[in-house]
């Protein structure tokens, strides 16, 4: 009995949460945005409220392909998106749900627009105006091309 018991909890467990997941850029289109007033930026944000599909990866270990973007000036800012920087990433209707920001957890030394496949720690950001909304802590990555 006790084995039975313990196969249907194990069964029971989603599989993304034991396991790293690869994401498409499809699967973080499961968000919405509404206008929100930052009183200390004196402007508006887009506040997004995430799907129920990809709040159950939060926390998890996920893996997403796309183009590398380094913004770091004073400080190591990087970001993966759906398009290349050299096609204008965020133009033609792309929202912030084409980028994820990413953490590495050791010095990245990708160029901008090379395809690298990046796995960390998916945290979802829904106050913070200064970060983006999808962000990979603990991040590794590999190039792809």
């Amino acid at each position: 009995m006790c084995k039975i018991l313990l196969s249907l909890i194990f069964i029971s467990i989603p599989f993304h949460l034991i396991a790293q997941q690869k994401l498409s850029w499809e699967d973080l289109e499961e968000v919405s945005f509404h206008d929100v007033y930052n009183v200390h930026y004196d402007d508006y944000f887009l506040k997004p409220t995430f799907g129920p599909i990809i709040k159950s990866y939060e926390g998890s270990k996920i893996t997403i392909s796309g183009y590398f973007l380094d913004f770091s000036y004073e400080e190591e800012f990087h970001m993966v998106s759906r398009n290349p920087m050299s096609s204008c990433f965020f133009c033609g209707g792309a929202g912030p749900e084409t980028i994820v920001e990413v953490i590495f957890k050791n010095k990245s030394n990708y160029k901008t627009d090379q395809v690298i496949e990046v796995t960390g720690i998916l945290e979802l950001n829904a106050e913070d105006v200064d970060h983006c909304n999808y962000i990979l802590k603990e991040a590794t990555a590999k190039l792809i091309q």
